[in-house]
C-alpha cells in the first residue's frame, strides 16, 4: 500500500475529526459567511506527484477552495428553492458515505440497502398523505426525476399506439399539454428525444395566475380526437407557487386517456400542512410526481424521488431494465433498481431522507413549511409597506414575487439586484413575470427567522436609496 494512503489508514479517526470540526465551524459561521463573492482561482492546477495526505489536502483546500463557497445552506439565500441541511440529515448524508452502499436489490445479493430506500418511500407517502398505490425511488435531482416519470409516460404514449419505444425509439409524434412547466421538465423532454419545443401550451387563468385554464385544457383534450397524450402539471410553479387544480384534472382523466404527471418538486410539501394541503387535494390520482428533497425537506443536495404507480410497473421496466445482464434474473421477480432508473450506480441517498423524518417527524416539517410560509408573507407585507417595492403577484405559499415599483424602475431592476446580491447578506434570484422584470424570493430554509427578513429589508432599504 502506498505509504500516504497507509499513513491516512492508521490516522482515520484524527482526519474525520479534524474534517468534522472544520465542517462545525463553517455551519456554526453560516450568518457571518457571504452570500455571494467574487473569489476566484486558476483551475488548472498541477497534480502533486508525492499527494499531500488527508490532512494536507484539507489544508490546501482551507486556503484555495473554500474561499470560493457562499453560504447557501444559510438562513438568506433566498435564491432559487434551496432549503439547508438539518443536522439529521447531515449526519445522515456522511454515514450514507461511510458505509458506501450501491443501493439497487431487496435481496441479499451485492446487500439488501434497498429495503431502507423502501422504507424511507413508504415513510415519505405517510407525510405527503398519499396511498402506497405508488412506488418510489431516490435519483439526484427534480431533473432526473421528471426524466424518470416521463420516460414511463413516454413509454407509455407509445404503448397506446401498439408501439415499444424502448426498444425501437420514437416512431410517432408524442402528444403533451402543459401550462407552466418548469425548466427541468422541457430539460426531461428534450434528453428523452421529444423535443424541448415539442409540446402544447395550455392557456393560464385569467387574474394574475399561472394554473392551467382546465377550460382551455379540455378543448384543447377534444382537438386532439380521441389520440392519448401526455399532461405535465404543476404543483407550485416557481415564480408564484402556483397550484393546478388536481381535482378538476381528475374529472377529467375519468373522460379521456392520458399520462398525468405532477412536477411538485417543492410544492408537494403543502401537505404537511394542515393549512395547506387543500392545495394538492386530487393529486394521489396521478400517474408520476416528482418531489425534491433538498428543497422544503433540508435535506443535502442530490436528493429527489419520484413516485409512479405501481400499476405501470411494467411500463417503468421496459424503459430502464437491464436486459442484457441475465444474471440479474426476472425483473419482476427479483426487483432492483437499476432496472426502474436511468443509473446503475447509486449510492445510498435515501439515508439523509431517513434520517431526517425520523428525526423530526410529521410535526417538524409541518413547522418548517409553516414556518416558511409565515416569514414569506411578513417580507411581502414589509415590501407593500415601503414606497420602494411592489409585489408581483399574491403570495400564496412561500415565494415572493415582486419588483421596483414603478414602469419608469424596470430598467433598474437588474442593477439592483446584483448590487443587493454583491453586499453577500442575501442571495435572491432574477425572475420575468407578466411581462415585467422581478426578483424572487424563496423561503424554504429552516434555519431563516424574522430577524433575517429585517437584515434582508434594511439591506434593500440602503441599496435603493443609492439609485
Amino acid at each position: 500500500m502506498n505509504s500516504i494512503l497507509q499513513h491516512d489508514l492508521n490516522d482515520f479517526e484524527n482526519i474525520l475529526h479534524t474534517t468534522k470540526q472544520h465542517g462545525i465551524n463553517f455551519l456554526n459561521n453560516l450568518e457571518n459567511i457571504p452570500t455571494t463573492n467574487n473569489y476566484s482561482i486558476d483551475p488548472k492546477k498541477e497534480l502533486n506527484k508525492l499527494g499531500l495526505g488527508s490532512l494536507g489536502a484539507l489544508e490546501e483546500f482551507k486556503k484555495r477552495l473554500e474561499p470560493l463557497l457562499v453560504s447557501s445552506p444559510g438562513p438568506r439565500y433566498w435564491g432559487f428553492v434551496t432549503g439547508g441541511s438539518t443536522p439529521a440529515s447531515i449526519a445522515g448524508d456522511w454515514l450514507a458515505s461511510v458505509y458506501d452502499q450501491n443501493t439497487q436489490a431487496t435481496t441479499s445479493q451485492g446487500g439488501n440497502s434497498a429495503l431502507i430506500e423502501f422504507e424511507t418511500i413508504h415513510l415519505l407517502l405517510q407525510l405527503l398523505g398519499l396511498p402506497d398505490t405508488f412506488l418510489g425511488g431516490f435519483v439526484t435531482g427534480a431533473t432526473m426525476s421528471n426524466f424518470t416519470c416521463l420516460g414511463v409516460a413516454r413509454q407509455w404514449f407509445g404503448k397506446q399506439l401498439g408501439k415499444d419505444f424502448a426498444k425501437n425509439g420514437i416512431s410517432e409524434t408524442i402528444n403533451i399539454l402543459t401550462a407552466t412547466p418548469h425548466s427541468s421538465s422541457i430539460k426531461a423532454l428534450s434528453m428523452l428525444g421529444i423535443g424541448s419545443q415539442n409540446y402544447t401550451t395550455v392557456k393560464t387563468i385569467e387574474g394574475n395566475r399561472e394554473a392551467i385554464d382546465i377550460a382551455d385544457l379540455e378543448e384543447n383534450i377534444k382537438k386532439l380526437k380521441g389520440k392519448p397524450f401526455i399532461l405535465i402539471s404543476s404543483a407550485g410553479t416557481v415564480n408564484t407557487a402556483d397550484f393546478d387544480d388536481f381535482e378538476a384534472i381528475t374529472k377529467l382523466k375519468e373522460k379521456y386517456n392520458f399520462w398525468w404527471h405532477i412536477d411538485a418538486a417543492f410544492g408537494g410539501f403543502a401537505a404537511v400542512s394542515d393549512k395547506y394541503k387543500h392545495l394538492v387535494e386530487g393529486w394521489e390520482e396521478a400517474d408520476s410526481i416528482t418531489i425534491d428533497c433538498h428543497k422544503w425537506l433540508n435535506v443535502p443536495y442530490e436528493s429527489a424521488f419520484y413516485l409512479i404507480k405501481k400499476e405501470h410497473i411494467n411500463l417503468q421496466i421496459e424503459t430502464f431494465q437491464n436486459s442484457n445482464a441475465p444474471y440479474l434474473g426476472n425483473p419482476l421477480e427479483n426487483f432492483n433498481y437499476l432496472n426502474v432508473l436511468p443509473e446503475n450506480s447509486r449510492r445510498l441517498r435515501a439515508l439523509p431522507v431517513w434520517f431526517s423524518l425520523t428525526a423530526y417527524g410529521k410535526e417538524g416539517f409541518c413547522d418548517i413549511v409553516e414556518k416558511s410560509t409565515s416569514l414569506a408573507l411578513h417580507f411581502g407585507n414589509a415590501l407593500i409597506e415601503d414606497e420602494n417595492f411592489e409585489l408581483l403577484a399574491p403570495i400564496r405559499l412561500n415565494n415572493v414575487c415582486f419588483t421596483l415599483k414603478g414602469d419608469e424602475n424596470q430598467n433598474k431592476v437588474a442593477q439592483f439586484l446584483t448590487k443587493l446580491n454583491d453586499r453577500g447578506k442575501v442571495f435572491m434570484t432574477p425572475t420575468f413575470y407578466e411581462n415585467r422584470k422581478g426578483i424572487r424570493a424563496s423561503f424554504v430554509n429552516w434555519r431563516t427567522t424574522e430577524n433575517d427578513v429585517k437584515i434582508v429589508i434594511q439591506e434593500m432599504i440602503e441599496v435603493v436609496s443609492e439609485f
